[in-house]
């Protein structure tokens, strides 16, 4: 499934460059688009963070963050202890964005960010249980997977060279694209299964009741799906739900 949608994207790229520039392009230029989509499929780990930091820095310019002395900051900060500093030994920076939107995601590079609307509308052992799972796609190789996905989308606008490598390679506006294709990256069903059971896992290693991921899934399936950008990269489906449920109720 994910080598289909990774497959699929690097496809897209070529097929995109060549019907929407077809005239103005000459063969060299849409080999090297190309090429860009080649480059974005064996991003690094240093790239992805890279482009990470960038993302989660235009993104942190384009909403308003919560300062430090909002109630949604020092409800972050408690549950953030909970959840600990680091993925996998990479530094953890979560921010609230100030926003009615119901969503939450964490990027390679340790950058988290929760919106006001998803702590409205959850409890703390809830959005801990949000949390953890997107820290989860960050631990589990899955956020690099989609930013090469991403990258390589945003590298169909253009043919221009290289020169600065794979990052140096975006435009400030395509960078604002990528990192809106990152947010609204869709997982795999498989992915989006190991991602709460990483969720699940810790919250038990950690001694805390993951009960709050079923309820979490419960309101999430309740939202309509076009007030939540969430939903359409993370079905909340009452599958998902009963599969913590099993979970909580054989102990393991």
């Amino acid at each position: 499934m994910t080598f289909f949608r990774i497959t699929l994207a690097a496809s897209a790229v070529v097929t995109l460059a060549s019907c929407s520039s077809m005239g103005s392009m000459d063969p060299s230029q849409l080999m090297q688009s190309g090429q860009l989509a080649t480059q974005a499929l064996s991003l690094s780990d240093s790239d992805v963070r890279t482009l990470s930091d960038k993302s989660c820095a235009e993104l942190d310019k384009e909403n308003k963050i919560a300062p430090a002395n909002s109630p949604y900051t020092q409800r972050l900060n408690k549950i953030s202890k909970q959840l600990g500093d680091n993925i996998n030994g990479v530094p953890v920076n979560y921010k609230v964005y100030v926003t009615k939107d119901v969503n939450a995601w964490a990027m390679a590079n340790g950058c988290v960010r929760v919106y006001s609307g998803l702590m409205d509308l959850m409890n703390d052992d809830e959005v801990r249980g949000v949390v953890g799972h997107e820290m989860g796609h960050v631990a589990l190789g899955h956020t690099k997977k989609a930013m090469q996905v991403a990258y390589a989308t945003s590298a169909a606008r253009t043919v221009a060279s290289s020169a600065g490598g794979v990052v140096g390679s975006l435009s400030a506006s395509q960078l604002g694209d990528l990192s809106e294709k990152f947010v609204n990256a869709q997982f795999s069903q498989s992915q989006e299964t190991a991602a709460d059971d990483y969720s699940f896992d810790s919250q038990k290693k950690k001694g805390y009741d993951p009960k709050g991921l079923v309820t979490a899934f419960q309101k999430l399936a309740n939202i309509d799906g076009g007030q939540s950008s969430m939903l359409s990269s993370h079905p909340a489906s009452p599958a998902r739900a009963k599969h913590i449920q099993d979970r909580i109720a054989s102990g393991k």
